[in-house]
């Protein structure tokens, strides 16, 4: 297979992290935000959740501060949307979107994917499409009860150092989501050492995303 590096020889890269809930990001693409936060010395991350109620909201603040840890610069948002109602509150969603298109000049963006079931996530990929038109950017995925688990075509591999911190973060700062049966860590581990799998990863396992457009 062949592979692009993803540590090259920059000090800087930033990036731009949207998840539609607290707990989104962690989940699709921790593991990458570690790794590059281990690559790039000058690394910079604006991480973004749309929705959280006050517990939520508390959760997904200490959770990004954990994951970004050592990240020099750094900018956190949470909003606070109604879970669930993104595509009835277009409007005011997309205002956030037309804000950071000029707070922000990422180099890479992560997002949801565009066809992941749940109707904010699906908001979300849509307007990062309309709104950051000439990036790279990157779809994770969020393992969910609607199936809706595709065949990505992007893959960062992980360290299995790096896969422990994630799960640990996650499980740690989400305390609100420990009751649901599908929040485990040994979910998360599976979904990490199948992707790991499918892209012959040297530790076996990786974070799958879906890349529309790339230029080389």
């Amino acid at each position: 297979m062949l592979t692009l590096p993803f540590d090259d020889d920059r000090r800087s890269l930033r990036v731009l992290a949207l998840g539609a809930h607290a707990d989104d990001i962690e989940i699709g693409c921790g593991g990458t935000i570690l790794r590059l936060a281990q690559a790039y010395p000058e690394l910079h991350v604006h991480w973004v959740v749309l929705s959280g109620s006050t517990a939520r909201a508390d959760e997904a603040r200490a959770s990004a501060e954990a994951f970004l840890d050592g990240v020099p610069e750094r900018q956190i948002a949470v909003h606070d949307f109604r879970d669930g109602y993104f595509p009835y509150l277009g409007g005011a969603v997309k205002d956030v979107f037309e804000r950071l298109k000029s707070e922000v000049a990422p180099d890479v963006i992560l997002t949801h994917h565009r066809h992941d079931l749940h109707q904010d996530h699906r908001h979300v990929c849509e307007l990062t499409w309309n709104t950051f038109r000439d990036h790279l950017i990157l779809e994770y995925e969020v393992p969910k009860y609607d199936g809706d688990l595709g065949a990505p075509n992007f893959f960062v591999h992980l360290s299995k150092t790096t896969c422990e911190r994630k799960i640990t973060i996650i499980m740690e700062h989400f305390a609100t989501q420990l009751d649901r049966r599908w929040f485990t860590d040994d979910l998360f581990r599976s979904l990490l050492r199948l992707r790991g799998m499918e892209s012959n990863a040297p530790e076996g396992s990786a974070e799958a995303f879906y890349c529309r457009k790339l230029a080389v």
